[in-house]
């Protein structure tokens, strides 16, 4: 029987079993907040004009999943989802939450980086938290300064000011920025970033922003941990900020965005919407229009500005992973390391006139990029069309240094397919929607049927069901489609099993089997539970 291991021994809590390998890979995760399809997929009418020449080398040297889903559409969420591989019971950002909701994970769970390191690996972080302070000083260092809200701290943090000054660089401002409307659609409202200087009115160079500066942390980091032991394996996780609004475009990049700007573009379900007034359709639950409000992008110049500024948010991005990744060859590391590359959620990017995210079960709001760049470059060029869930990165990257958790976790090993094989899934992906800019309780599951793969989101306090077929690009709800009848009920169905089948979504079961009685019954009639609690 293999011994069994703790995280943390004195207390023999959190046990796992250790297979043995030849040689322990470094690690490498590299992560990217609410990334829109447009500007990762292959067959984005974007592909060939963005200049991604890092990020592509990276996808193309590794597998990519082009169906990876997170498990909610908020950063918090989320990513206490993926580090624990467990679904969280964190359903809404710090920022909105009510007196007494979670925020932030609790003493007692445990990230995936903890087990690395409770086998001997050295492990640090640099940048974005947002799931609390303490799970990532435990796992990292007493020494991390991870921050813990859903923006990056441009005016207030010290190593990053310093960081401008040792380059004679002064603080940025916009030059020119973008913004919403309020709801009576002429008051300014959100501000979206855009166009930076430098407090003087100099040109604001790309080494100067945030992404640059986490890029140069990451780079020291990565040395330190060499000078310290150089022959531990090593984790390092990087966590950007970027794609994410508000956007800071540094000098440099007219040339490019004159070049995009003659190709973007606002999508066909814009216009849409304001043909309607920006309205609910009729295949719209009323939380799209709540969040429309919200964002206010009622001038389709600002919206098609938006387009434009999140590409080149991307290549802006691009450029300094293309700076760490540099680093991590001239130290010879590159080859043989383990590196994961993911975005914690999608972006509407002005698609049904929203952007950002939102509590609904949208797949634009549910993809996220998902590549792993295996030792040797094993399987290089491999494209996974399978649905996969971002849970399954933590028994993933953990079976890469043959840790296995006792405890339950939610997602599986991807590593068949970075094998080459073509398994059939056996844990189901849920995405769950809560409480954001409005309430709006939703739960959708993700599956394939037959030869399709779907989506099909119950929202608890609307009518309206939503059905979206995952190879459509246009994200147009088929719900009422006739000829999907059967795939809806099917989808139905499953998610009834699958809800039933764990006391943890008890509270999406009860109104499900209420709504969808004649589809998924729900066993006896008493729906008062009372019963003996498990």
């Amino acid at each position: 029987m293999p011994e069994i291991r703790f995280i943390q021994p004195r207390t023999a809590q959190h046990p796992f079993t250790v297979e043995e390998r030849p040689r322990l890979p470094h690690i490498l995760s590299i992560s990217i907040d609410m990334v829109p399809t447009e500007s990762y997929a292959d067959d984005s009418p974007y592909a060939a004009h963005l200049r991604l020449p890092n990020l592509r080398a990276l996808w193309d040297g590794g597998v990519r999943f082009t169906n990876a889903f997170a498990v909610s559409p908020l950063c918090g969420p989320s990513r206490a989802g993926y580090l624990t591989g467990r679904y969280p019971y964190i359903t809404v950002n710090e920022e909105r939450a009510h007196d007494g909701q979670a925020v932030a994970l609790r003493e007692s769970d445990v990230i995936y980086p903890e087990y690395l390191k409770a086998l001997g690996y050295q492990a640090r972080h640099v940048g974005k938290s947002h799931i609390g302070t303490e799970v990532f000083t435990r796992a990292f260092s007493e020494n991390d300064v991870p921050w813990n809200r859903w923006a990056p701290p441009l005016t207030d943090d010290d190593g990053y000011l310093a960081y401008l000054r040792q380059r004679g660089i002064q603080p940025m401002r916009y030059r020119r920025e973008l913004a919403g409307l309020a709801p009576d659609r002429h008051t300014p409202g959100n501000r979206y970033g855009g166009w930076v200087v430098q407090a003087n009115g100099d040109p604001f160079p790309l080494e100067g922003t945030y992404p640059f500066y986490l890029a140069h942390r990451a780079a020291e980091t990565l040395e330190t941990m060499l000078r310290r032991a150089p022959d531990q394996p090593l984790y390092l996780q990087l966590d950007f900020f970027e794609p994410h609004q508000p956007f800071c475009i540094p000098a440099g990049f007219e040339e490019r965005e004159q070049a995009l700007r003659e190709v973007s573009e606002l999508p066909a379900s814009y216009w849409a919407a304001r043909q309607r007034d920006f309205r609910a359709a009729a295949d719209e639950p009323r939380i799209y229009e709540v969040y429309r409000r919200h964002w206010g992008l009622y001038d389709p110049r600002v919206a098609r500005e938006y387009i434009l500024g999140n590409l080149l948010q991307m290549e802006v991005l691009d450029a300094a992973i293309g700076a760490f990744l540099d680093e991590v060859r001239r130290r010879g590391l590159y080859d043989d390391a383990l590196i994961v590359f993911l975005g914690d959620h999608g972006e509407m990017n002005a698609h049904r006139a929203l952007i950002d995210k939102g509590v609904y079960g949208h797949p634009r709001v549910a993809r996220a990029p998902l590549a792993l760049k295996l030792p040797g470059g094993a399987q290089a060029g491999r494209r996974v069309e399978t649905p996969v869930s971002l849970l399954d990165l933590a028994p993933t990257v953990l079976e890469a240094a043959g840790v296995r958790p006792l405890a339950r976790l939610d997602g599986e090993s991807l590593w068949p397919h970075l094998r080459g094989e073509s398994p059939a899934r056996a844990k189901p992906i849920l995405f769950e929607a809560h409480w954001h800019v409005a309430p709006n309780p939703a739960v959708a599951l993700i599956a394939e049927l037959g030869r399709g793969r779907y989506m099909y989101t119950c929202n608890l306090t609307s009518e309206v069901d939503e059905l979206y077929d995952l190879a459509d690009p246009a994200g147009r709800n088929l719900a009422a489609d006739p000829a999907l009848a059967e795939v809806k009920a099917a989808l139905i169905r499953e998610l009834g099993r699958v809800l039933s089948a764990d006391p943890r979504w008890r509270c999406y079961w009860h109104p499900l089997r209420l709504d969808r009685f004649d589809l998924v019954g729900g066993g006896q009639a008493d729906m008062q539970m009372l019963v003996p609690k498990d």
